[in-house]
């Protein structure tokens, strides 16, 4: 054997010295993937057959990364397939843990509760069973509460204790429910829907009894089955409805008065007060009416009432007439043998008889009616109170102005007429059904109403437009009088000042013919006169105008005109 193995070394050897190095690296490469799968299934042989934890797939990712984390903080492998099972080394592990989940309340939630009956194990006892047991009633609870409209989540918690051979050793079955309400929902508020949640946790567990059900909202924290000790409440509940259900009836009743007498008297409706008494206690009565028989009903087109109702009807008559003729009494004893009457019937054998008799009978029906009724609430009596105000008129004089009055407008009060009043009464009457038979009361008043706030404001008002006029007028008074003095002013002004330039053309006139007269006098004796530049350029201003003016008489008067109209 050594030599064989000698030999093949040999032979290996010899070949290795012969490859070139390709061919060596190719035979290195080869050698390390044999021992790599080698290795891979050495490995993945000696794993051991994984199990799974539940036997539904877990398809929500919150619930599988749940689960996931609670086995990674106790250092557990778990290996989740494509399908979404979750699966551990062994059964052992597996058992535990689903143990484990299914208290800390993380097994999901999609699971049938009895599926856990459906895993078996070498290791599964009576303990096990009732654990699960107890949880599966629990899950198929809260499925069931969960599925109720307005429930958005529940918690139940069951005990389930052993059964004794003794009853009255044997401890009660509880229940603890915890529930959460969807937003604006009153299924944990109203009390019939909490009595019908503890009556379906009731039905769904063998042997619970009412009173030992406990039921908290989770918002809250408060017991909201615990119905002892809540009439007193109750009763303040139904007292408020019934105080809000009055309240109603009166509103509306006020607003029906108000529609109808509001148009016509607008703000002089001064109070409307209703007051309805009620009867909220619920009665039941039965009862037996007889009344008239009606034979015609009554034409609604004719203004008068010409329905055909009696007393009584006649259905049957009966009559009966007997007549009779015959022998008085005469008793005798056997044939062939002497009677024994008394003298008395002895007289009166052979007197003759005769007997008449009449009867009649009629039988009247009657219209009768039972009444099987029950009444809650009940009106008894409405008290209506109005009150109309009179009409204030305010007195004015022939040009249409207020009357003023020690600084108050002057004003005169017209009370309502006693028939009208009597008008209004019977229309609230109509407007609130009234019925004299159960008590109903409507008072209509006519008492002046205070307006001295009111009328004082108006006063104010009108003492401030007076002002106001009076202010006006002597503003314009002063306005006019500064105008007129300005206008004045300015008539004065100007005229002072044509007068003043008047004067002033009368002294260059005047300079002026003495100059030409001087210049003239000057020429007439040969003499030179030198002007200067000035008087030069006025001579020629002069000679241009009076140039123009013969040229065009009337530009010049226009210009003129529009000068003296500047100054």
């Amino acid at each position: 054997m050594n030599e064989r193995f000698k030999q093949f070394i040999a032979s290996l050897s010899d070949k290795w010295s012969k490859w070139t190095k390709v061919q060596k690296g190719i035979a290195i490469g080869i050698v390390l993937a044999v021992l790599a799968a080698v290795v891979w299934l050495f490995v993945g042989s000696s794993r051991p057959t994984t199990t799974r934890l539940f036997n539904a797939p877990v398809n929500s990712e919150t619930e599988r990364n749940k689960i996931l984390m609670r086995l990674s903080q106790d250092n557990v492998q778990a290996y989740v397939s494509s399908d979404n099972y979750i699966s551990v080394d062994n059964e052992k592990v597996a058992a535990q843990y689903r143990s484990i989940l299914i208290a800390e309340n993380l097994e999901p939630k999609g699971m049938n509760p009895y599926d856990l009956f459906n895993e078996t194990s070498w290791s599964r006892n009576d303990f096990d069973d009732k654990v699960k047991w107890q949880h599966s009633r629990e899950l198929a609870v809260e499925q069931h509460l969960k599925s109720l409209s307005g429930i958005r989540d529940a918690s139940v918690s069951l005990t389930l204790p052993d059964d004794t051979y003794f009853s009255d050793n044997q401890k009660p079955v509880t229940a603890s429910v915890v529930l959460y309400a969807e937003g604006y929902s009153d299924a944990l508020s109203n009390k019939t829907s909490v009595k019908g949640i503890e009556r379906l946790i009731e039905k769904s567990v063998e042997g619970l009894l009412a009173e030992n059900i406990s039921i908290v909202d989770g918002s809250t924290n408060k017991e909201i089955n615990n119905f002892e000790g809540m009439e007193e409440s109750d009763r303040i509940s139904n007292i408020d409805k019934q105080q809000r259900l009055i309240q109603g009836l009166e509103n509306e009743y006020r607003s029906r008065i108000l529609q109808q007498i509001k148009p016509i008297f607008n703000k002089r409706v001064d109070y409307v007060n209703m007051k309805i008494e009620m009867d909220m206690s619920e009665k039941s009565y039965t009862a037996k009416e007889y009344g008239g028989v009606t034979l015609k009903e009554d034409n609604q087109d004719t203004p008068y009432d010409d329905s055909d109702v009696r007393e009584k009807v006649a259905i049957s008559e009966i009559s009966v007439t007997e007549s009779f003729t015959g022998t008085g009494l005469n008793p005798e004893g056997p044939s062939g043998v002497e009677g024994q009457n008394p003298a008395v019937y002895e007289d009166a054998s052979n007197l003759i008889g005769q007997q008449q008799k009449e009867s009649h009978q009629t039988n009247y029906v009657l219209n009768e009616k039972n009444i099987n009724a029950k009444e809650s609430p009940m009106i008894q009596r409405r008290t209506v109170s109005v009150n109309i105000d009179g009409i204030w008129k305010e007195i004015r004089d022939k040009d249409g102005e207020l009357v003023i009055e020690d600084g108050a407008i002057k004003r005169e009060y017209t009370p309502i007429e006693e028939d009208e009043l009597k008008e209004i009464t019977r229309l609230v009457q109509g407007a609130i059904g009234y019925d004299a038979k159960k008590g109903d009361i409507v008072t209509v008043t006519n008492i002046g109403v205070d307006h001295s706030e009111e009328f004082e404001k108006a006063d104010a008002a009108e003492r401030a437009r007076k002002q106001r006029n009076k202010t006006i007028v002597l503003i314009l008074v002063g306005v006019t009088v500064v105008l007129v003095a300005f206008i004045l002013f300015r008539i004065i002004t100007r005229e002072i000042e044509r007068r003043r330039r008047l004067r002033e053309e009368e002294e260059r006139r005047r300079q002026q013919e003495e100059r030409e007269k001087a210049l003239w006098d000057a020429k007439e004796q040969g003499m030179e006169v030198t002007m200067s530049v000035e008087e030069r350029k006025r001579a020629e201003l002069q000679e241009n105008a009076v140039a123009m003016a013969k040229e065009h008489p009337e530009d010049v008067a226009m210009l003129i005109r529009t000068w003296l109209m500047e100054e």
